[in-house]
């Protein structure tokens, strides 16, 4: 989709996880690094005795795609971007092997 700022659609999708959560025995930070195009939601705080800490989405933008690194979503972070207008031609699931990526709807690299 012509004029559609990648940088904005991901930001605002990471946010509305933020205002959407759970847990409320551990903290949410949103890491939002423009200048590289690299976007991260951890999870972070104590559940009873366990350390929690951990990348629940990592994204980069990388050569006019999105590159979603890791997913830890129910719904599916490549589900939200086409909801948001992003074409599934946009969207790399790098998460997935390479040779595996051909057999999705998205983007192969």
């Amino acid at each position: 989709m012509e004029g559609l700022n990648y940088s904005e659609v991901v930001q605002r999708i990471l946010k509305h996880h933020v205002e959407n959560r759970l847990n409320s025995k551990t903290e949410v930070h949103l890491i939002f690094d423009t200048e590289r195009s690299r976007y991260q939601l951890l999870h972070i705080g104590w559940a009873d005795l366990s350390r929690v800490f951990g990348c629940i989405i990592y994204v980069e933008i990388k050569d006019g795609k999105i590159w979603i690194e890791r997913d830890g979503t129910e719904i599916g972070f490549a589900n939200e971007l086409v909801e948001a207008g992003v074409p599934k031609q946009d969207i790399v699931l790098a998460f997935k092997a390479a040779y595996r990526r051909k057999f999705t709807e998205f983007a192969v690299g």
